[in-house]
């Protein structure tokens, strides 16, 4: 009967509905009857927990479809002229993107009723606006156990704060931050309290005293779950970090990146983002800014070697050499930092710093050779110019930090070659080895009276190319006996505790009396015959030492414990370097900070009348000296003239 098919028809589900065949007349009659009951108990059904159970369910209902093709094949011909899609369903229709984090979809997901933040709401606009006093309950809330719901609402305010600074108000945010002093309130509990309250709600234990090895938050059971409100919160400290113009606020920003390293290790694309934006500001920061950057630079590549270090080196050689394309006094001292830190980068792994090495290295010898060979001014100028100057500074720094190495150890004598060459080619402008130093004592003519007086000394570290006007000065030759001074002392310095020190400055000795018997100018002689003295002395002392010992040349073991013990005890060129080494970094800094030696002279002043005052003079005693004219002051100057040669 009726009754009973609509019940059959009920309990049937869609698919076994779709493949009973439209058979009976009265079934379609009891459908429309029993519609809206149909309606009524239809549920959503409940989403699968699996990929698996989706494409068993996709498979069979694609079953039942070409099963409807034998039992009603006029509908099926129906269903390919007008709903193809139907027909063509595919198991990979019913799958979601296998690679997007179900938490995420979660939170994506829009709710039945939208939740009001227990920070602040505007009723309004419907936007939520945090203010001061809400931001009191999230700080005692940190301070006691911070919770995981705790965290997304802090994390939310920051990424709304973070979008304000970059202006995109179109990014959706949970939260809207309108007033400066909530922002600033904001940042400066997010710097202090957040990365202490993450640790708590991870329950992550704090390292012991004296324990190099991060304690990385991923090895907390509590990861996972939290793991999308963490990496919102660290990408948007690396978004304020590129907004962020004044050097104080970049720098406690990066105090608080710095606690953060052990996130960024655990999450490597925001860990990708943040050492780009360091390595900006190691290369442009300010001076504070630029050592922060570096420690944390420091860190993520000493703890992850392997995935790290290698693009972290070869950024941070292209940001350098972008950076030291003007010398200046002002730009020295942070071209220095660099050439320090990064030596130390390149100590982290030898293996790794010698394929660096040897391919520039390689490069600045092509350069080299291109403007020997082709002699274009473009090729010169390829060599001649600071980023060149200042990349041989470089290797140079690095292979003697890290000597004794063998690994880098074969970089040495192509390094050397390089530079000799530029010093033929170029001139004596990148001269810092001793033999060529002590041959510009012979090549220049200090006897030659200068063609100018010029008081301002020569800066020779941040000068490329001196003009002939510069030549002629007295300033040059006196800033080139200095410089010739320093070079010659610092390089005897690094070998004074030698056992072969008295052959070793032989040569020098030679040529720096050669020096003193040629030249006659007493300021010059001053200071070579005081260097000569120093260098004599030190030979003296290691002849005196080396008489007493009781080994052969050959021990090399008993060869560098003798120098060892000789490097502590001291020599007296090594007690004289740091004396002298002392007065000279005051004077360079004096240098830098713009204050010339012209202020320790204490000139008069002469201050000239103006034009206007002297025609008042002149009418003024006009009465008086009524005869004076041009020709008379002329005259008048010629007998003074007489005058003073006949008194002489």
């Amino acid at each position: 009967d009726v009754p009973s098919m609509c019940r059959k028809l009920e309990d049937l589900s869609v698919d076994e509905f779709m493949l009973s065949g439209f058979d009976s007349g009265e079934e379609d009659d009891c459908e429309d009857e029993e519609s809206t009951q149909q309606k009524g108990k239809m549920k959503k059904p409940a989403p699968q927990k699996t990929s698996v159970k989706k494409q068993g369910k996709a498979s069979e209902h694609k079953d039942h479809l070409s099963a409807l093709k034998s039992k009603d094949p006029e509908f099926y011909e129906f269903l390919q002229e007008n709903d193809q899609k139907l027909l063509n369903f595919d198991d990979s229709d019913s799958l979601e993107d296998e690679d997007e984090d179900e938490e995420e979809r979660m939170y994506h997901r829009l709710p039945s009723q939208l939740e009001v933040s227990h920070l602040e709401a505007d009723d309004d606009n419907d936007e939520v606006e945090t203010g001061k006093k809400d931001l009191k309950k999230p700080k005692e809330g940190t301070k006691k156990e911070p919770t995981a719901k705790l965290i997304r609402d802090i994390t939310q305010a920051f990424k709304a704060a973070v979008a304000t600074t970059k202006g995109d108000s179109e990014e959706l945010c949970r939260y809207t931050i309108s007033d400066s002093a909530v922002f600033n309130s904001l940042i400066l509990f997010c710097i202090k309290d957040m990365h202490a309250a993450l640790n708590k709600m991870l329950k992550l234990k704090d390292p012991e005293k004296g324990q190099k090895k991060l304690i990385l938050p991923s090895s907390s059971p509590r990861w996972q779950k939290n793991q999308i409100d963490i990496k919102m919160y660290i990408a948007g400290v690396v978004q304020l970090l590129s907004s962020l113009t004044q050097s104080t606020v970049v720098a406690a920003v990066l105090r608080h990146a710095n606690q953060m390293v052990p996130y960024y290790l655990c999450l490597p694309k925001q860990c990708r983002h943040f050492l780009k934006s360091l390595i900006k500001h190691w290369s442009t920061g300010e001076e504070t800014v630029r050592v922060l950057a570096f420690l944390a630079l420091n860190k993520i590549c000493r703890n992850k070697q392997d995935i790290y270090l290698n693009p972290v080196l070869r950024q941070m050689y292209i940001a350098y050499v972008k950076n030291c394309k003007f010398t200046s006094p002002n730009t020295l001292p942070m071209i220095n930092f660099m050439q320090r830190t990064l030596a130390e980068m390149y100590s982290l792994d030898t293996q790794v710093s010698y394929q660096h090495a040897f391919i520039y290295i390689r490069q600045l010898a092509i350069h080299l050779r291109n403007a020997m060979n082709l002699k274009k001014k473009e090729t010169y100028q390829s060599v001649y110019n600071w980023q060149y100057m200042h990349c041989l500074y470089l290797w140079c720094r690095v292979l003697s930090t890290i000597y004794p190495s063998e690994v880098l150890e074969p970089l040495i004598y192509p390094l050397c070659q390089v530079i000799i060459g530029c010093i033929n080619l170029i001139g004596f402008i990148c001269v810092f080895l001793c033999t060529y130093v002590c041959d510009i004592l012979q090549q220049e003519d200090f006897n030659k009276k200068p063609g100018r007086m010029s008081i301002k000394p020569i800066n020779f570290a941040v000068i490329l190319k001196l003009s002939k006007t510069n030549l002629q000065e007295k300033a040059y030759k006196d800033g080139l006996v200095e410089q010739l001074y320093d070079l010659i002392l610092e390089y005897f310095h690094t070998q004074a505790c030698s056992i072969g020190f008295p052959e070793l400055a032989l040569p020098t000795i030679v040529q720096l009396k050669a020096f003193l018997k040629e030249c006659k100018v007493a300021n010059y002689c001053k200071q070579m015959r005081q260097l000569l003295e120093k260098i004599q002395e030190n030979c003296s002392y290691i002849t005196g030492r080396r008489q007493k010992a009781a080994f052969g040349v050959g021990d090399v073991t008993a060869v560098a414990a003798w120098e060892k013990q000789v490097a502590e005890e001291g020599t007296p060129l090594t007690k004289y370097y740091s004396q002298w080494k002392k007065l000279r970094e005051k004077e360079i800094q004096l240098e830098i900070s713009g204050k010339e030696r012209m202020e320790d002279l204490n000139l008069p002043e002469i201050k000239r009348k103006k034009a206007e005052e002297k025609k008042a003079d002149k009418k003024e005693f006009k009465g008086l000296f009524e005869s004076d004219s041009d020709d008379d002051d002329d005259d008048d100057d010629d007998l003074f003239k007489s005058k003073g040669k006949a008194l002489c």
